[in-house]
């Protein structure tokens, strides 16, 4: 069953051009995704199609107004959570990406603008995320973040399901360093684990370097999972620091 995502932007053409191509349009075209967009002037119906306005009590910049906003998605009726996405919704992460990716669909509403009308926020939208601690002019690059993150994780999406095992974040640590060939590269060599052939000490090598890059560059991330334990402090005794 295809995974589904709608998309309410201003901007239609910028999500169904990226949606097109790589890994996701060939996810699309196989039958794996089913991604659609929607212009929120579809219900519009003065001359200048208009859908922001100024605020009430004044300041700068235009506001998403309401009734084009909830004309659009009703029109569609599209698959439920509508999320809105903007600066003050809950940190997307690979938690909420799992959420999402345990659905049969959702649907996202791309921000633009100053915002949205508070309405928009607290009657017509299920939930809110944000993709981090910045402002971007419009909702379209958080939404093929959103979209990416999850569909990567549906069944079919990846010629290789096995490749988002051990990826960063999927059990809580950073990803081990890669290599590939050549083995030797201006003086700069593959470490001799990965060329010994022994799967097993590739293994715990590859999770003591995962634990090392993690303590070194996000050490909430082993704060979060209750610090050390004594397998992971004996495999980086193992191998050393920064093994």
């Amino acid at each position: 069953m295809p995974m589904r995502a709608d998309v309410f932007t201003l901007f239609p053409e910028m999500v169904d051009d990226y949606m097109g191509r790589s890994i996701l349009g060939r996810a699309v075209a196989a039958g794996h995704l089913d991604i659609r967009s929607h212009d929120l002037r579809m219900a519009t119906d003065d001359v200048h199609r208009t859908v922001d306005d100024s605020p009430f009590g004044g300041g700068a910049g235009m506001v998403l107004m309401p009734e084009p906003v909830f004309a659009a998605v009703e029109a569609v009726s599209p698959p439920r959570p509508l999320i809105l996405l903007g600066p003050g919704g809950r940190k997307f992460d690979q938690g909420v990406v799992a959420e999402l990716v345990a659905l049969d669909g959702f649907s996202l509403l791309c921000g633009r603008y100053e915002g949205v009308d508070e309405r928009i926020r607290t009657d017509l939208c299920d939930d809110e995320v944000s993709i981090g601690d910045f402002v971007l002019a419009g909702g379209e690059l958080a939404a093929l973040v959103v979209i990416e993150a999850v569909a990567r994780l549906h069944p079919g999406v990846l010629g290789n399901q096995e490749s988002t095992l051990d990826e960063s974040f999927g059990f809580g640590l950073l990803e081990h360093p890669q290599y590939t060939r050549p083995a030797e590269f201006r003086g700069l060599h593959v470490p001799e684990v990965l060329r010994s052939g022994d799967h097993g000490r590739i293994a715990r090598w590859r999770r003591a370097s995962s634990l090392a890059r993690t303590l070194d560059r996000r050490p909430d991330l082993i704060e979060r999972r209750g610090g050390l334990t004594d397998e992971d402090q004996a495999l980086l005794d193992e191998f050393g620091p920064g093994t």
